[in-house]
Order: C-alpha cells, then sequence, then structure tokens
C-alpha cells in the first residue's frame, strides 16, 4: 500500500460521508458535502501525479483510481437529482453518468482486443472532469443562492456537452474495432 492508492482509498470512504453530511446536517451539511467532494476531485489529480511523479503506480491503484472516481460523481449526481428534483438537473446527470457506463465498457472490451491504448484518456476527458467536479461543488454547496445554483447549472451543461464530445472521440478512436466483422 502507498500513498497514491490511500489517497484513491480515501475518495472511496468519503462518499458515504458527503452523503451522511449531505442529508443530516442541514444547509451547513450541504456545504460540508461541497468540500468533501472537492477533496475528492483534489485528491483524484494528486494521487495520479504523484504515482507518476514517485514511479508507485500499481494494478491495484489503475483498478480503484476510475473506480473511485465514478463512485463520487455517481453518488454526488445522484444527491443533486434528489435535492433539485428537476429535469434542468437531470439531463445532464443522466448524460454523466450513462457516457461513464458506455466508457468504461468500450475500456474494458478493447482490453480484452488488446487494444486500450487506442482509447487513452483524452485532453477533452481532462477539460470534462474538471467542469464536471466545479459544477457538482458549486451545485452542492450552493444552498439558496440562486447565482451560484445557476452557476452551477451552466458547468454541469458544459460538463455534459464536453462529455458528449468526449465519448464521441473515444467511439471514433474505436470505430474501426467496433465495425470490424472478425
Amino acid at each position: 500500500m502507498n500513498l497514491p492508492n490511500i489517497l484513491t482509498l480515501s475518495r472511496i470512504v468519503m462518499i458515504p460521508l458527503m452523503v451522511v453530511a449531505f442529508y443530516w446536517l442541514g444547509d451547513l451539511g450541504k456545504q460540508v458535502g461541497a468540500f468533501l467532494f472537492a477533496l475528492a476531485a483534489v485528491t483524484d489529480w494528486f494521487d495520479g501525479y504523484l504515482a507518476r511523479k514517485l514511479n508507485q503506480s500499481t494494478p491495484l491503484g489503475a483498478f480503484l483510481d476510475p473506480v473511485a472516481d465514478k463512485l463520487i460523481v455517481a453518488v454526488a449526481l445522484v444527491l443533486l437529482v434528489e435535492h433539485y428534483a428537476t429535469l434542468w438537473l437531470t439531463i445532464p446527470a443522466a448524460i454523466i453518468v450513462g457516457r461513464e457506463i458506455v466508457i468504461s465498457a468500450l475500456r474494458e472490451w478493447m482490453a480484452e482486443l488488446g487494444k486500450r491504448a487506442n482509447i487513452a484518456v483524452s485532453y477533452i476527458g481532462k477539460v470534462k472532469t474538471t467542469a464536471q467536479m466545479g459544477a457538482i461543488t458549486v451545485l452542492m454547496g450552493a444552498g439558496d443562492i440562486t447565482w451560484l445554483v445557476e452557476v452551477g447549472y451552466v458547468g454541469l451543461y458544459v460538463a455534459a456537452v464536453l462529455t458528449i464530445w468526449s465519448m464521441m472521440v473515444y467511439l471514433r478512436a474505436a470505430w474501426p474495432e467496433l465495425r470490424s466483422t472478425r
């Protein structure tokens, strides 16, 4: 067990803490949940950086990192969809979660073919993740501040557009294999 893996595991541990804070601590809990989500987003960047910098990449870390990312984002989006209970938040949330499922399945399938490198993480995927993490953090902690909620909605729609764009990039890279008749 190394520091990058501990940071990745800490993101998974933050999930129930985020949920409990969001529901049980009133308005302050929403801000605590937003803080925990933002902390998880920072550890997502930091664990990858440390794994590369310290040459501490492991198979466990390579498996857990994307799992932790998808879990915390999916749980945060479920919290937000329930909290705001509006179609206008449900649409981008469904796009984001749907894309994660499609791309996870695509990566697994391409790995089985020995061609996972064909769909490596793209720059647009990193920008999408940044927009998504920022928007979710804002929406979780905005409370009754209308302009902040609106900023969060705009950020989530930007993330949804980038989500579709990045999915198309990955699908285009995998297209030759997807249409193969072997």
